[in-house]
């Protein structure tokens, strides 16, 4: 099996799966908090810090995805700037895809773990670059 270490090894790995695969994406908008501290505003100007706050959600079957510049590309359309995405997978069962409401289900389950600032390293992140991150 191909470990994931790119967005080009995770459609690798969905191709590899017997069931087919619908992917999930929740973009994230990283921001300050209005009663932030100094050393928060300093972080923040870094790259690190802040709060994570869900402001697009789409998912798309696997054979509708290529490149992650494609990814960027399409979001760009929608007019809302991110800072990270985070990538989920619905697994179809018997030869059939996740329908619809399995998609908006999961979808919402994601906004509202970021929303409750709960654990996010369940579900791969992915900056604008393209790079793999890690909730450490």
């Amino acid at each position: 099996m191909t470990e994931i270490t790119d967005y080009q090894s995770l459609l690798v790995v969905g191709r590899e799966q017997t069931e087919a695969q619908h992917f999930l994406f929740v973009f994230l908008q990283s921001s300050l908090p209005d009663d932030a501290s100094e050393a928060d505003k300093q972080r923040f100007q870094s790259g690190l810090g802040g709060e994570l706050q869900a402001i697009m959600c789409v998912d798309k079957p696997l054979a509708e995805l290529t490149d992650f510049a494609d990814l960027v590309e399409e979001s760009a359309q929608m007019e809302q700037a991110w800072s990270l995405v985070l990538v989920a997978c619905l697994s179809g069962r018997n030869g059939s895809v996740p329908n619809a409401e399995e998609a908006d289900k999961a979808l919402k389950i994601m906004v509202q773990t970021v929303q409750s600032g709960s654990e996010l390293s369940r579900y791969l992140a992915f900056d604008r670059q393209g790079e793999l991150l890690s909730f450490a």
